[in-house]
């Protein structure tokens, strides 16, 4: 074992390999049903090439060396498995052009046609993979071959796209610094290249119109993006079309005929489609379990291997994996970002926690009655200064839980907060907000975060969300849906909640003039009225654990 595998080993908290020497079987020829073939590499244990051990299979686009599916191959071929990680059309030596996630359904099934033949396949497959390559998972979800027996999707989901671009909350930063990534995966120094390329991009993404920002980072166009932009100016765009079939998975999930383990994060940018997914597991009765870790899209450390060995491996023997309950999830809180513990449940959102408004009060008092009075406090939002994304949920650098001091201090921002807690206040579930709101303007945003205020008075950011408004000239209720947690917050803490327009370039700026996303050029500026008390009783929704 190499010094790297070995200091990623001890990194990642998992017992010793059952042996360090692998045969590595490279640029192996998968043949597609329309003719173009596919690159995969085998690796298995040497001296075991031909005893048919259980199959991991990943599929990425991302290349076939180093770290894939949230682990190395080489860990789990290590542990146990022989691991096919194949490129995905049109990367890496695969035939074909990469058409991002059109053709993970077709070519995921003639995959597993070809596997399921091959001598050294002895009857036991088991889907393993993060990200991209867990949507390519639920592409072939219903339609699995008997060989195949569990499967392993780590932060992602069955509509891999179509979260981000919602008509109402766009989600710009994270396809956009996808589309530029994998345009350049495969030039020379890729990596170097992409570390440069980070500031380029920060740039680019202030570009209007925004058409035009691909040009700017890339100095091409890509089709890709081009889609992305385009997704408000002609339904979603001819490039994420949300009733396409290659697209959108959703009606697969409960069609899925082996045991599937959920791997996913509290900060990662898939989380509400994954509780999405495994919920629809359960009502339908299907095999699955969930762990939640506090976590962004790039670090889930350990687990992923973990799983991989002890469920996946276990079914793939035909054995039973260590018992536990289907859900566990990291219940954070505390003085630091990993302080918390892990609980056992038996459904996704758990039993036993209730709904409990804290209401917006003047003065930034956040407390558990609405106001008497009504009163509403103001602040004007500025898309040419836009209110800046930190932390939170972001798919590379900058994402989690960091300090919101200088977020909070902008005039952008309002904050209502608790006084100190008596008692600790857990909350897991589904967490949303309620509020009246009033624009200058007819179009604008409102994004919602709730933090943990400190004995010390540092605030910490928990979860939150946007929701686009139109008619946002009127008074009205806006519902907005923020990110599940799992977060007890401490005695002698406090809970805060900000309300502002944005969280800039997390979420694309809203300009306020109503222009589509990718062509819009007019900048306004709006005044912003936050309602609260009498008739218009602004509050944030937490599932509160009941004694």
């Amino acid at each position: 074992m190499n010094l790297r595998s070995h200091l990623l080993q001890r990194l990642l908290g998992l017992e010793p390999p059952l042996t360090r020497d692998l045969v590595v079987r490279r640029d192996l020829r998968v043949p597609m049903a329309d003719g173009i073939e596919l690159l995969a590499d085998r690796w298995v244990p040497r001296g075991r090439e031909d005893d048919g051990l259980p199959v991991a299979l990943i599929r990425t686009p991302y290349g076939r060396r180093g770290v894939q599916g949230g682990g190395s191959v080489r860990l789990l071929a290590e542990r146990g498995f022989q691991v096919l990680v194949q490129s995905a059309r049109g990367t890496f030596g695969s035939g074909g052009v990469f058409d991002p996630f059109r053709n993970e359904r077709a070519d995921g099934l003639s995959t597993l046609e070809w596997v399921v033949k091959q001598p050294w396949c002895a009857g036991s497959v088991v889907l393993v993979g993060a990200s991209y390559m867990g949507f390519a998972q639920w592409a072939v979800a219903d339609s699995l071959p008997p060989e195949v027996k569990a499967m392993i999707p780590m932060v992602t989901e069955s509509a891999l796209t179509l979260e981000f671009l919602r008509a109402d909350g766009f989600s710009l930063e994270t396809p956009f610094e996808w589309g530029v990534m994998v345009a350049g995966q495969e030039r020379p120094f890729a990596v170097l290249r992409q570390i440069a390329q980070a500031s380029r991009n920060r740039r680019a993404l202030a570009t209007l119109p925004l058409s035009g920002a691909d040009q700017a980072a890339l100095g091409h166009r890509s089709d890709y993006l081009q889609s992305i932009f385009a997704h408000d100016t002609d339904g979603l765009g001819s490039g994420v079309d949300e009733r396409d079939d290659q697209l959108d998975h959703r009606h697969r999930v409960t069609g899925v005929s082996v045991p599937v383990s959920s791997i996913g994060g509290w900060y990662d940018i898939f989380l509400p489609g994954q509780l999405r997914d495994f919920r629809a597991l359960q009502e339908a009765g299907r095999s699955a379990r969930l762990t939640v870790g506090p976590w962004g899209h790039l670090s889930p450390h350990g687990t992923p291997i973990r799983e991989a060995v002890e469920f996946g491996l276990a079914h793939a023997r035909g054995e039973v994996p260590p018992e536990r309950e289907p859900v566990r999830l990291f219940v954070m809180g505390g003085a630091g970002e990993k302080d918390g513990e892990w609980r056992d449940f038996g459904t996704w959102p758990p039993v036993g926690y209730a709904p409990r408004r804290f209401h917006l009060a003047a003065d930034g008092v956040l407390g558990g009655e609405p106001g008497e009075r009504a009163a509403h406090d103001t602040y004007r939002y500025d898309p040419a200064d836009p209110t800046p994304a930190v932390g939170g949920v972001r798919m590379g650098r900058g994402a989690g839980r960091v300090a919101n001091a200088e977020l909070e201090a902008r005039a952008d921002v309002l904050t209502y907060t608790t006084p100190e807690l008596e008692e600790d206040v857990e909350v897991a579930g589904e967490v949303g907000a309620e509020i009246w709101f009033r624009s200058s303007l007819a179009h604008a945003d409102v994004f919602v975060r709730v933090c943990d205020v400190d004995a010390r008075g540092r605030s910490y950011n928990v979860c939150d969300g946007l929701v686009s408004v139109t008619g946002a000239d009127e008074l009205r209720l806006v519902r907005v849906s923020l990110w599940p947690t799992a977060y007890r917050f401490r005695r002698g803490h406090r809970i805060r909640v900000q309300v502002s327009s944005g969280a800039f370039p997390r979420f694309a700026r809203n300009t306020g003039s109503g222009e589509p996303h990718g062509t819009a050029t007019v900048l306004l500026a709006a005044d912003q009225e936050v309602h609260h008390g009498g008739g218009s009783p602004s509050a944030v929704v937490l599932p509160v654990r009941s004694e």
